[in-house]
């Protein structure tokens, strides 16, 4: 369990100020221009040696990430770009939000560093425009860091020129995927892009660009200021290190954002966080533990689940955003896929034809399954489907939408199995 000290989201809760006079007295910009003096190479190696890992979902190796940014004697004269995802648009993930709203100079002090480490001297701020507070908040902390010199020209006295925007999108799942928000950014439909090439050669308006997710450019600041050993002493093992913010919803007795070491037990995090599982234990049914495009997994195996993207992964699930979604036994798991299903359905951009088709007919095929009026051959059939959708798309959304079907389909084939035997048994 984290202890308070080793907290990076002081204000999670917005009890505090959030403006920079506070953001200050709990630490932030602190030594901010030494940091970037240090140099790319620098900053890049204590990423690396912390082991953070992206926290938007995919888990890559962030420092790691960096580095693919070509380096000073490689530069051909295009400009580089950072590009800062937070469009949080996953049901279920809701910690982004709060971080902008509540700690927000945390990530407009990340993105300057960020953008130093990668040569960028131009940030972009994409936001889920129904994020409007948020918008705002960020807006303002970006004025008050101009206003105290810690962006512009000589940003923090660091000798590094840093111009930071906020750009507001229109809503758009797919937006979410970066090369689709790329695309969004330059003003045209929100479409994943195929790859090669990868952004770090050929990202925003054609030049080098890393997008990372709010959370992993929010935590880096206090990463350099207390040291990679410190984070990487926090977590399970060596690739699970660090703190996460956890969002947990669903039904539990106080549903919650708190902040938490990485490879904490699913049921620690429940019980002393969200006040248990509404019913008790014996009341869980499943839970999604990353947000709804990874696989539910059974009560059975969460008691003692490590909350970290390598376990999660060897059960066949993820760790993706870390949003805890509970299920009790009132509900009804076949509906509740299915109309996942109808999201992934909905928010499918349509460019590839597996995800723009399939998507459409697992659903339709689900919500016969929620009342039986299917065959048993049917579930068979929809997991074959739901395997030539995975991986046969151009982005990522295809496996959300095959995910958690399949997860259903692994633990709680029976329950599919009786609404069938019981449907035709009534007729």
């Amino acid at each position: 369990m984290l202890h308070d000290r080793d907290r990076i989201f002081t204000n999670l809760y917005g009890f505090h100020d959030w403006k920079l006079e506070g953001a200050r007295d709990r630490g932030d910009w602190d030594q901010t221009g030494d940091f970037i003096k240090q140099g790319r190479e620098w900053i890049c190696d204590q990423v690396k040696a912390s082991g953070l890992r992206g926290r938007g979902g995919a888990g890559f190796p962030t420092g790691l990430k960096w580095t693919f940014m070509p380096p000073e004697d490689r530069r051909d004269g295009r400009p580089h770009y950072l590009v800062v995802n937070a469009d949080e648009s996953e049901p279920g993930t809701c910690k982004d939000r709060d971080i902008m709203r509540h700690d927000p100079h945390k990530l407009v002090e990340g993105s300057l560093i960020a953008g130093a480490a990668m040569g960028a001297h131009v940030g972009y701020i994409y936001i889920r425009g129904e994020f409007i507070l948020e918008a705002e908040r960020l807006n303002d902390a970006i004025a008050e860091a101009y206003d105290a010199g810690l962006l512009g020209k000589n940003a923090a006295g660091s000798g590094w020129d840093f111009d930071l925007y906020v750009h507001r999108g229109a809503g758009a799942y797919i937006c979410g995927e970066e090369t689709a928000l790329l695309e969004s950014l330059e003003g045209k439909k929100g479409q994943p892009r195929l790859k090669p090439p990868f952004p770090a050669n050929a990202g925003l308006y054609g030049c080098p660009t890393t997008v990372n997710n709010v959370e992993t450019i929010a935590v880096v600041p206090t990463i350099l200021r207390r040291g990679p050993e410190w984070f990487a002493g926090i977590g399970r093992d060596d690739k699970n290190t660090g703190t996460k913010v956890f969002c947990i919803s669903g039904h539990v007795n106080n549903p919650c954002n708190v902040e938490e070491e990485m490879g904490i037990s699913l049921r620690e995090l429940i019980d002393t966080h969200a006040g248990g599982v509404r019913g008790g234990w014996d009341n869980l049914l499943a839970v999604i533990p990353g947000g709804s495009s990874v696989p539910c997994l059974p009560a059975d195996v969460c008691h003692d689940l490590p909350m970290d993207f390598d376990s999660l992964m060897g059960l066949k699930s993820g760790l993706g955003t870390a949003a805890v979604i509970v299920m009790d036994k009132s509900t009804d798991i076949v509906k509740a896929i299915s109309r996942i299903s109808k999201f992934y359905m909905h928010e499918s951009c349509g460019q590839c034809t597996p995800c723009r088709e399939g998507t459409g007919w697992m659903w339709r095929v689900m919500e016969r399954l929620v009342t039986g009026d299917a065959e048993i051959g049917e579930i068979d059939l929809l997991e074959d489907v739901s395997k030539q959708v995975e991986g046969h798309t151009i982005c990522a959304l295809g496996d959300a939408a095959a995910w958690p079907i399949q997860g259903l389909i692994r633990h709680f084939r029976p329950e599919l199995e009786r609404r069938i035997n019981e449907r035709k048994q009534a007729a």
